[in-house]
Parts: structure tokens; sequence; C-alpha cells
């Protein structure tokens, strides 16, 4: 009976030491669980995907295609997909991971029955810094297009979306990329902006968007093509770069559509760097094609090729020459240059002479027309529109973006939801503005110049090629001044012939100018079916 009444005794507080020390054992877990899961990066978004089927007729053949609408995460640089590793015994992390990701929206479309290891596949991208590519997408090569006015302001809704008879899926696949925060991209973290909003964070990005839909779609074995437009063309040069050296994956082609690689040689506020003149002598074709195009230029009309060719010449002649002189020009030499200068851009002399012979982007915007109530536009200077303020000294809108935005903006965000049943109840953000986008490239604080990155992709893959398409009309990246970048890479001689030149009747969005978009169509889809190799041994 007493042995029966202590085991009775017993069992309970053994049950219960048991209970205690499986408790205890409960909360060291769920305290190592939490310890584990605050040392993980934070996961703020998931992949997501929508898919559709479709077909467009391009010049006489129609495509069936599979669309994919979707994101895929990316991380920024420093990143590690391991697993977290123990703490160490002085108790600090040995492994630091960074607290932003982002989301990168996207539009791929696959031709249907085609074999992935011989189809091209193209990533396609606007630039900014801020934008989206909505424009390339509904603009330029996707299987649905936006039609707008020429070199007016678009009435408003309801607009006219076509089937795209100049779509390139006749030539690739085509996937239409969003920048983080962009579009239907998103960035999330304490650190998201230092993460994401600069040069080499955004490379870093896109190199890892790349990669992941190689992976995901199975396009490693795929011909690659890299697609920027405006800052786009600054995102490929060194986006060529990295996906050679860091992750080996070489490409078939670039194709840059109105290029800037060194920003010092842009014509918007070039006064700030003084000594520095080349800005001006790049941008002056484009004045003379501008004046041209107006009807502003003295004399007898005259052809655009003819013209473009001697202003060419004199410009990086005469016209580099006189300004390299500075204050040593003499005023007779001055004054003759000033009165050359007026029959290139239609400026009268005695402005000309007070500007010092030097006149920037903004400045020949509001000038040219010789009437303070209207101003040319800056994407595109064939368009012109009323002037914010008539005593400004320079254009404080671009009539080109107000033409035309709203009806790109509109149509994508209609087709979007009702064609790729994408994007219920989310914003489409056009176009963002970045408060402190960081300018530095590889420890450089001055203007970033990421000529030397696409010169380095080209040493290192001696096969690749690269076509650069412009056009006469835009002022905010000079055609002359993308050629003199491509003229002035520091590459072997002989890889020169790697680079190709087209040049198109239009402006910034090559593509806005519909016989322009017919030949950007065709110049592209011949470069892609030169260089794709899939015929090679």
């Amino acid at each position: 009976m007493k042995r029966a009444l202590a085991l009775a005794l017993v069992l309970p507080l053994a049950a219960a030491a048991a209970r205690a020390a499986d408790s205890a054992k409960k909360k060291d877990a769920g305290k190592s669980a939490e310890s584990a899961k605050s040392a993980a990066p934070a996961a703020f978004f998931k992949p997501s995907e929508t898919a559709t089927e479709g077909s467009v007729t391009v010049e006489g053949r129609k495509i069936d295609y599979r669309a994919v609408a979707g994101t895929l995460v990316v991380r920024p640089k420093g990143w590690d997909d391991v697993a977290p590793l123990p703490e160490s015994d002085a108790g600090k992390k040995e492994q630091k991971e960074p607290s932003a990701e982002a989301s990168m929206f996207y539009v791929a479309y696959f031709k249907r029955g085609a074999d992935a290891a011989k189809r091209p596949i193209t990533f396609l991208y606007n630039g900014g810094p801020g934008s989206s590519t909505v424009w390339l997408h509904m603009g330029a090569f996707g299987p649905r297009r936006v039609v707008t006015a020429d070199d007016a302001h678009t009435p408003a809704a309801p607009y006219r979306a076509v089937d795209n008879e100049w779509s390139l899926l006749d030539a690739s696949d085509l996937v239409f990329v969003d920048a983080p925060g962009t579009g239907f991209s998103r960035v999330a973290g304490k650190d998201k902006e230092k993460a994401f909003y600069g040069v080499d964070q955004d490379a870093h990005a896109f190199a890892e968007f790349v990669t992941r839909f190689l992976s995901k779609y199975g396009r490693w074995n795929s011909p690659k093509y890299l697609f920027g437009e405006s800052y786009g063309t600054t995102r490929s040069a060194l986006l060529a770069d990295e996906l050679e050296t860091r992750d080996d994956v070489d490409l078939n082609g670039v194709i840059l559509l109105s290029q800037i690689l060194n920003f010092d040689l842009s014509p918007d506020g070039p006064e700030s760097n003084p000594s520095v003149d080349l800005p001006y002598v790049l941008a002056l074709p484009t004045y003379a094609a501008t004046a041209w195009y107006h009807k502003r230029l003295p004399g007898p009309p005259r052809k655009l090729g003819d013209l473009l060719a001697e202003v060419e010449t004199f410009a990086s002649g005469d016209y580099a020459n006189a300004l390299a002189r500075g204050l040593d020009l003499p005023v007779r030499e001055r004054d003759a240059l000033a009165e050359k200068l007026h029959q290139y851009t239609g400026l009268p002399v005695d402005y000309l002479k007070r500007a010092n012979l030097r006149i920037d982007g903004g400045e020949f915007e509001k000038t040219l027309e010789g009437d303070a109530d209207t101003t040319v536009g800056r994407l595109d200077t064939r368009f012109s529109g009323p002037s914010l303020d008539p005593l400004s000294q320079r254009s404080r809108y671009d009539p080109q973006a107000a033409a035309i935005s709203s009806a790109y903006v509109s149509v994508f965000n209609d087709y979007v939801r009702r064609t790729l049943h994408y994007g219920e109840n989310e914003t489409y953000k056009p176009e963002i503005w970045i408060r402190k986008w960081d300018y530095r490239h590889d420890g450089n604080t001055q203007s970033p110049n990421v000529m030397p990155d696409l010169a380095d992709a080209m040493k290192r893959d001696p096969k690749l090629k690269v076509l650069l398409n412009a056009g006469y009309f835009d002022l905010a990246t000079p055609f002359y001044e993308g050629v003199y970048e491509m003229r002035h890479l520091q590459i072997p001689r002989r890889l020169f012939s790697n680079i190709e030149f087209r040049f198109y009747r239009s402006g910034h969005m090559v593509y806005a100018h519909r016989p322009s978009l017919e030949r950007l169509h065709d110049n592209v889809a011949a470069f892609i079916r030169a260089t794709d190799d899939v015929t090679a041994p």
C-alpha cells in the first residue's frame, strides 16, 4: 500500500517533470526557429504569373504566341541564397543579409511551336532612370500597338490600339521588363532605395532577373539579346559586361536605341561643366535637323542628308577648334562663326554671340521658333507646344511627352487587364520620381561613363555585335553623340566593324514615327537573323 502510494506520488511528479522538460525543449526549439527566422532575409514578395495565348500577323505572316505576365523576385548585390550561418561564439552573425528585395514585372511573348534552343530571346527595357517599359511594349515591338499622332498632340480617349504588323516576334521571343519600382515592379525593405536605385545596383538587379528568367523558362541555350532605350543603353553596357564576367553569359547582340554612355556629353546643362565643350559640338547636327524640319534655316531648301553631312564636318572641325580656343578666339573669328551657326541653326546672330557660341539643348528648344509662346520638343524636336513660361530661359516641359503619354498609358492599362488578365487591384506606374539616384559607378563619384564597360564586354567576347539606332530629331540623346561614343570606345580597331549604325527621321522614341518604326523593325530583325548563330557549325 505504501509502495502503491509512493508510486502514485512519484509518477505524477515524473510526468510533471517530463512535461516541464518537453515544454522547455519546445521553448528552446521555438527560440531557435525564431532566431533562424530573424537571421534569414525577409521575404516580401512571391513570384507570380498569368498565361494567355494570342496571334499577330507580322509582314504577312501569322505568328501564334503564348504570353506570360508575371514577376520574378531579385535581391541586391551581396545576397547569397544559402541558409544563414549560425552565430559565432562572440554572438555575432557570421553572414549579414541585406534587408531589401525587388519584385520585377515582365511580359514575355513566346512563339508557339518554336524550338527554344534555336529561337532567339530578347530582353527589352526603357530607361529614365525611373521609367517603365510601357513605351517599347506598346509603341514598338509588342503584338499590340497604340496609334498616336505623328508630330502633334494625340486627342484624348478613346485611343486606338491595333495589331502590330511590325512586332519583333517574327525574329525573336520578347521579354519586356519593368525596372524596380516602376510599372508593376515593386521594391521593399528598409534599404530598398539604396539597394536598387543606382547605376551599379540597377545593373545587378537586371542581371539577376535575366539569369532567373533563363532558368525558369529553360532558355539558357537560346541566342540572347539586350535591347535598351535611352538610359536603357547605359544599363545595357553595364549588363552585358556583368552577365559575361559574373554569370558567364555571352550575348549574341546588344541593340541600343537613343544612346547615352557618357553623361558628360549630354546637352542638358553643360554650362555647369565649364571647359567641356563637346556637348555643344555633338548637339549641333540635331539643332540643324530640327531647324530644317521647322523651316527656320535661311536660304533655299536643302536635302537633310546633305545638310547633316556638312554640319557634322563643321561641328567636329572648325566649330570644335574655335570652342577649344576659349577667350583666345579673336572677335573677328567669333563673329564669322556666329554667322555660320546662324546658317545651321536658324538662331539669331546676336543671340549666338551673347551666348558665347554655346547653346544648350533647353535654350535651343525655347528659342528656335522665335516666339516666346512656343517651344519645340526635347525627346522629339518635330513636336512643338505652348511655352509654360514665356519669360523662362529654357523649356520647362516636353511637348512630345505631353502629346502621347496618355495614349500609351491608357491603352496599356486596358490591355494588361483585359487581355493579359494581370494587375487587378494594382497600380501601374509608368514613371516614378527617384529623389536620389546613385550615379556612382565603380566608386567614381563623377557623372557616369559606361563606355569602358561596353568596351570590356566586346573585348572579352570579340564576336559580340552591337547595333546603334538613333533619331535625327532627338535632343535628349543626340544621334551624333552616340556616333562619337562608339568611335571612341577603347577597343581594337578590328572590333569597330562589329558595330552597326542606323539613323531615322524621328526622335528619341524612334518608333513614334510610323515609317521609322517599319525601318526599325526591319533593321533589328535583320541584325538578329544575322547574329543568332543557329546555322553555325
